[in-house]
Order: structure tokens, then C-alpha cells, then sequence
């Protein structure tokens, strides 16, 4: 049996510790770990990593969770990127901010709703409008630099994913 997870969890990419455990990551001098039932994309500029989260059901999109590394002293302040992320939406709920230590690392997190103004690529690429989006975020404050979590999708999706982006934050430590 654990030989077929062994081939299995070759088979996708990941090594046995992270089919069992989750999906590591790391970037300026941290690291985290993905829920395994989330998904790692190819890379992408910008980011240190991708994860596709599964649709919740009666959801037609499945969400995604960008971890962004711009390297040291570059990507901006935190509440810079705060105000970055609520401009992405449209009519969005009031934020909800709140700041924490984990595993003595300084994080700040945001949650809010409203109709996302979805990119398709750079600052300056068209976006579209989706309604009943939310995103949950969380500023890392690293050694080299900041690390950012942002993970938007439909409202229901993300409710049902909420638990396991915290538990992504709560992995946060120092490489």
C-alpha cells in the first residue's frame, strides 16, 4: 500500500512526506505548507507559488491561493498591499484586518467579499468582474523580505477553504 502512494504521489510531483503531509513551499527565508488537497500550478513570474483549491460544491470555479516573493525591499509595505487587494473589488464588505505572531513571524490578514476585478495578467491587463468573490490574505513579515498569501475565489468556495489558508499561515516559520 505504501509503495502504490509512493508511485502514486510520483506520479503528480510530490514527494511521500508531502502526499501525506501537505505541499512545501518557501520563499525569502520562509516556508509554509499547502493543504495535499490543493492543487500546485506551474510557476509564474511574481510568485513563489500557485495553488488551485477545489470548487466547493455548487460552485462552477475553484479558487486560487497566489503566494507572491518580489525579493528584498521590493513588493511594497503591508498596509500598502492591503489597500492594493480592496481596490481589487468592487462594492467589497468592510475589511476585516487583524495582526498576529506566528511562530515569531509578524502577520497581517484581510478578509473581504464583494465583486473581484479579476486580472488576467500584469497591472495594466484588462480584468473581469466576479461577483460573489472573497479573498482571504495574509502579509508575512520574513527576515529578506515580505511574503503575501492571497487566495480569492467564489464566496462559498473560499468559506469551505478557510480553515486549511489558515492552517497555511500557522505553517509559516523561518528557513
Amino acid at each position: 500500500m505504501m509503495r502504490l502512494a509512493c508511485v502514486l504521489a510520483l506520479a503528480v510531483g510530490l514527494l511521500p512526506a508531502q502526499a501525506a503531509k501537505g505541499i512545501a513551499g518557501s520563499a525569502g527565508g520562509l516556508k509554509w505548507t499547502a493543504p495535499s488537497r490543493w492543487k500546485a500550478d506551474p510557476a509564474r513570474p511574481m510568485r513563489a507559488a500557485t495553488y488551485r483549491v477545489p470548487a466547493a460544491a455548487g460552485d462552477q470555479e475553484a479558487g486560487e491561493c497566489a503566494v507572491f516573493f518580489f525579493g528584498a525591499g521590493q513588493g511594497g509595505g503591508v498596509q500598502a498591499n492591503i489597500d492594493r487587494w480592496i481596490a481589487q473589488f468592487s462594492n467589497p464588505t468592510k475589511p476585516k484586518t487583524a495582526k498576529q505572531t506566528i511562530n515569531g513571524i509578524p502577520v497581517t490578514t484581510i478578509d473581504l467579499s464583494g465583486t473581484y476585478k479579476q486580472s488576467a495578467g500584469g497591472p495594466m491587463s484588462k480584468t473581469e468582474d466576479k461577483p460573489g468573490y472573497r479573498l482571504l490574505g495574509g502579509i508575512a513579515e520574513g527576515t529578506q523580505a515580505n511574503i503575501f498569501f492571497k487566495f480569492t475565489g467564489p464566496a462559498k468556495t473560499v468559506a469551505a477553504a478557510e480553515k486549511e489558508f489558515e492552517a497555511v499561515l500557522k505553517s509559516i516559520k523561518k528557513e
